[in-house]
């Protein structure tokens, strides 16, 4: 996990990406999905509220308030649509609310379910809970199916707050209206209000975990989801320092992975092995082990999937988006005709101006690059980004997002003028979203590589400063990603001719990276490399000597496995020391090294008791 986040964030020779927004998505759904199973282990039933509207009004506060609260199978509904009588203001009777509750229930679109509430609505009294916990079902579906009316979601989670938080209750109720509540401001971009409505949430969550709420519930991923919100929010808000501490807590996903096999076997056993909700939970191993970098187990969990949707009679956007996830995962190992043949049935399912079709065509263009058929990759390209140009103003983060992708494609084409282009204009998108400053950094750290690829150094050296700047005050002094940078800004002042600076640099970069990294990482032994080479081009033998032994002390520590890069090393120190030690025989200079190892192994004077 830490090499492939290492690899998306870094900022410097690899490709970058944001996982930001995938990744709080798959996030929040792991949270929605495994609470959700885990909350109904004790139900027979997961897709109902009878408990909660045919229990009494005075409900328990514990996780089973909400346990058939199945907002996150909304869109994978399978119980055909029901005509939803217009809402009466009479006070219903028994069986009235009965038939409301199963109106309700049987929502399987968003206007469905917008239109059922009213009616429910008017059969319950204002402060009963299962009103709240109804508010809390209709806001938490808006927010998982990213609904950009924040407003809307806003009210029904502090309607469903004021409702269920009585007596400064703990329920896990609770903590999800504080999390849909902060969730809401947040994008709203009233980050005062999201930090106290999430720290409010995390505090409750804590003790919750502390006092055994239920030894058959995990409280863990609901705090991945309020943990990873804190962390944006914070960012935006400027607490860089503290969002890394909230950031830390959730980028686990091989914690995620047995809570989402558990809710797999719950739904398994509970609704049986082709149940819609068996479908999502394989969709979210899908997603974990996609980002695990086990791309065999991730096809087959979206092939099981998909024949789980298909056999549901399961269409529209659930069913093409596991389709073009099938076709990522086709290019992740390597099976790029099967890509582009899975994207060209998609393609036919979209609207010519949605997003989901300009994605899919920078996902046949990825597969076309790695076939080296540029021009056709090219045509591709120009088609997203005329249609991500029309979104800029609706969604800027997710083409801000899209843009990035899209210049590591140019730039692997080499085409680096439109490259630099594409990351200049999505820098100038990024300056006007407040929640997205800490990507600044990543991409004025890519903008700055590819001018030095492009033989534009000065600039290059500029964009780069810049962007250690920025890093550092997101992610702190030591992120590995400021390690990159400082890597980067080595390698320009080495073209540039400097190897004073270019050493400086490269020493700066290998700190963090042993911190970061680890002393036997590549790329902590390649900045090691780096750094020798600096100090024999300066002329310092003996420091360039003493860390060139420590890069072939590195690769050894390898094995067999860099068999090639301990000979390219050793080879460097062979040279080296013919350099340093001039006419000096193999004889002296053993002896000489092996003397300064014992005085080095030997505790001074001052040293002994």
């Amino acid at each position: 996990m830490r090499d492939l986040l290492q690899t998306i964030l870094s900022g410097g020779r690899v490709s970058l990406g944001f996982p930001g927004s995938h990744y709080l998505s798959a996030m929040r759904r792991a949270a929605a999905l495994v609470f959700s199973s885990l909350a109904t282990k004790r139900s027979p039933s997961s897709r109902n509220l009878s408990r909660l509207l045919h229990g009494s009004p005075s409900l328990p506060q514990s996780p089973r308030l909400i346990s058939s609260q199945r907002w996150p199978s909304r869109a994978l509904q399978t119980v055909p649509d029901a005509a939803f009588p217009l809402p009466s203001h009479r006070r219903r009777r028994p069986n009235d609310l009965a038939d409301l509750k199963k109106i309700f229930e049987a929502a399987s679109t968003t206007d469905e379910i917008l239109s059922g509430f009213p009616a429910l609505e008017a059969s319950l009294d204002p402060g009963d809970k299962r009103l709240g916990l109804a508010c809390l079902e209709v806001g938490l579906h808006l927010d998982f199916i990213e609904s950009e009316d924040h407003e809307k979601i806003l009210t029904f989670g502090l309607r469903a707050l004021r409702i269920l938080d009585v007596d400064g209750g703990t329920s896990m109720s609770v903590v999800w209206a504080l999390y849909l509540a902060g969730t809401a401001s947040y994008n709203l971009k009233r980050f005062n209000d999201s930090l106290g409505f999430l720290n409010r949430a995390n505090r409750i969550l804590n003790t919750l975990e502390s006092e055994g709420i239920d030894d058959e519930f995990d409280v863990r991923p609901v705090s991945h989801a309020v943990q990873m919100r804190l962390a944006n929010t914070k960012t935006a808000m400027g607490k860089r320092e503290e969002a890394l501490v909230n950031l830390r807590r959730c980028l686990d996903l091989k914690e995620a992975l047995p809570l989402c096999l558990k809710a797999l076997e719950i739904h398994k056993v509970q609704l049986g092995q082709n149940s819609v909700e068996v479908a999502h939970d394989r969709r979210l191993l899908e997603v974990i082990y996609t980002g695990l970098e086990e791309h065999d187990k991730a096809m087959e969990q979206n092939q099981l999937s998909q024949k789980i949707m298909k056999s549901c009679g399961v269409g529209g956007s659930d069913l093409l988006n596991a389709e073009i996830d099938a076709a990522k995962i086709h290019i992740a190992l390597g099976k790029y005709d099967e890509a582009i043949n899975t994207l060209k049935g998609v393609v036919e399912q979209t609207d010519c101006e949605s997003e989901t079709r300009a994605l899919v065509f920078v996902s046949m263009a990825k597969a076309l690059c790695n076939q080296n058929k540029f021009p056709d990759a090219k045509r591709c390209l120009e088609i997203s980004c005329g249609i991500f140009e029309k979104k800029e103003s609706v969604s800027p983060g997710k083409v801000v997002e899209a843009y990035v992708e899209i210049s590591s494609l140019y730039e692997s084409m080499n085409d680096f003028e439109t490259a630099i282009c594409l990351l200049k204009r999505s820098f100038a998108m990024l300056e006007k979203i407040p929640q997205e400053q800490h990507v600044e950094g990543h991409v004025l750290a890519y903008i700055g590589w590819l001018l030095f690829l492009t033989g534009k150094v000065a600039q290059g050296i500029l964009c780069l400063e810049s962007a250690a700047e920025r890093m550092k005050e997101s992610f702190g002094p030591k992120h590995f990603g400021v390690g990159y940078i400082y890597n980067n800004l080595g390698a320009a002042y080495m073209e540039m001719d400097r190897p004073q600076s270019a050493a400086q640099m490269f020493a700066l970069a290998k700190d963090i990276m042993d911190v970061s990294l680890g002393p036997h990482h590549a790329d902590t032994i390649e900045t090691c490399q780096s750094l020798a080479n600096a100090y024999k081009t300066m002329g310092s033998y003996a420091l360039a000597l003493e860390f060139q032994q420590q890069v072939v002390d590195a690769w050894r520590s390898h094995g067999s496995s860099a068999k090639d890069e301990l000979e390219e090393a050793a080879k460097h120190l062979e040279e080296l020391k013919k350099k340093a030690f001039g006419s000096l025989t193999e004889e002296v200079i053993q002896e000489a090294l092996s003397l300064a190892s014992r005085n080095d192994s030997v505790p001074s004077k001052d040293g002994q008791h």
